[in-house]
């Protein structure tokens, strides 16, 4: 799980969820006439509003944080996730409206209950239900809402060309291959070159013999730098050969090393070492 691909909308959802437990511990009734020492049930009282209400937002709650978080989305019955948890939260919210209006329930049906009126916890439990499905059906729609909740850190210092930050594969920071470098190459750290006048490693062009077609290719066309980048939302990773399904998702939070640019698109790479296209590099942040 990467808690960086989290959204602003999750943001507010969680928050959302976290008023709801509160308001969970609050009166649910409100007594006219009723004696200030008058002990009045919190809504953990109600069977029907800690299933309908409370368990419902906070269950639609989780599976929406966690369907963000996941690195490939779950399906159960054929729905993702987060379809299971955005109708949770619109459930929670259209049950708290209910008992807003008839807190009493049944027992109100002869006039054997006037005076009870929905309390506070029930009214901070419609409020944060109604908060939470809101932003959980509108996070896939409103762009400020998709933007990253834990924005990504820039690197120290700007890398020369070849150069990686140091640090863990797609944090700034740990030792990385220069781009297009094989192991055993003079220039590396901790790699010895050749003496002057010496022979080469195995595994290097001899003077005077074409380069492999491998290294050839591996190296970007024109003035093409590598460089670091992070992106605002979630997006889609293609395969290079243009197949339309995606092989992986890049989720915001994490750098990853763009090393071509083909047109308007860039080929990335991963941490686990895929390489492919990102067709939508609109708002993009740079190392």
């Amino acid at each position: 799980m990467n808690i960086r691909s989290l959204t602003r909308g999750d943001g507010v959802v969680i928050g959302a969820a976290v008023l709801l437990l509160i308001a969970s511990f609050l009166d649910i009734y409100s007594v006219d006439g009723a004696l200030g020492g008058a002990k009045i049930p919190s809504l953990w009282g109600s069977g029907s509003v800690v299933l309908g209400v409370v368990l419902a937002g906070v269950i639609g709650a989780a599976l929406i944080v966690v369907a963000r978080a996941m690195p490939q989305p779950m399906k159960v019955a054929g729905l993702d996730l987060g379809q299971f948890g955005i109708a949770f939260s619109v459930f929670a919210a259209w049950c708290a409206l209910g008992n807003i209006f008839d807190p009493a329930g049944a027992f109100d049906n002869n006039g054997g209950a006037g005076g009870i009126n929905a309390g506070l916890g029930l009214i901070l439990a419609l409020i944060a239900t109604l908060i939470m499905a809101a932003a959980a059906v509108a996070t896939p729609l409103v762009p400020a809402l998709k933007g990253s909740l834990i924005p990504a850190s820039r690197p120290a210092a700007p890398q020369p060309y070849g150069g990686q930050p140091q640090g863990g594969y797609g944090y700034p920071g740990a030792p990385q291959q220069p781009f297009g470098g094989q192991p055993g190459q003079p220039g590396q750290p901790g790699q010895p070159g050749p003496s002057f006048g010496g022979q080469p490693q195995p595994g290097q062009p001899q003077p005077g013999q074409p380069q492999a077609p491998q290294q050839a290719q591996a190296q970007p066309s024109g003035d093409f730098s590598p460089f670091w980048f992070a992106v605002p939302v979630p997006r889609p990773l293609f395969a290079e050969d243009g197949s339309p399904t995606p092989i992986a998702e890049l989720a915001p939070g994490t750098w990853y090393l763009a090393v071509e640019q083909r047109g308007a698109n860039l080929v990335a790479q991963t941490q686990d070492g895929r390489r492919g296209v990102l067709q939508d590099t609109s708002g993009i942040q740079r190392g």
